[in-house]
């Protein structure tokens, strides 16, 4: 007897998930080596004043959670557990790591900070499709 397998619509949203976790890396990346690079001249006006920051600090950690989930993305197109484990706590690193920078950009943090609650569950709910359709 041959074994069906049925795959889920939402195996398309867990590579969906995927693609976003290596953008978010990207951008964390880019957001990371502009901070190191140019730390002294990172700023924000809010309310009418300038307020300077000496960002290194802030500019590693998005480079590295900006290469955890670079990394954790691409993993996961793999469809590994270990890869579904890394993505979910990649994902909501970068979630908390947006609520320090809630203050200077609210909007950009609020986009990062929803768009890492979709890949988690996209990924907690509907992980299990994509190691099931590589199978």
């Amino acid at each position: 007897m041959s074994e069906t397998k049925t795959m889920s619509g939402w195996v398309g949203w867990v590579a969906f998930a995927a693609a976003i976790l290596i953008l978010n890396g990207v951008f964390s990346l880019l957001q990371g080596i502009v901070a190191l690079w140019g730390s002294n001249f990172y700023y924000v006006v809010a309310d009418g004043t300038l307020f300077l920051f000496d960002l290194t600090g802030w500019g590693w950690w998005n480079v590295i959670i900006g290469a955890v989930l670079l990394l954790a993305g691409l993993a996961l197109l793999t469809g590994a557990t270990w890869a579904r484990v890394i993505a979910v706590i990649a994902a909501a690193l970068s979630a908390i790591g947006q609520l320090l920078l809630l203050p200077a950009q609210p909007w950009w943090a609020i986009i990062v900070i929803t768009i890492d609650v979709l890949v988690i569950f996209a990924i907690l709910v509907h992980g299990r499709d994509l190691k099931a359709e590589r199978d």
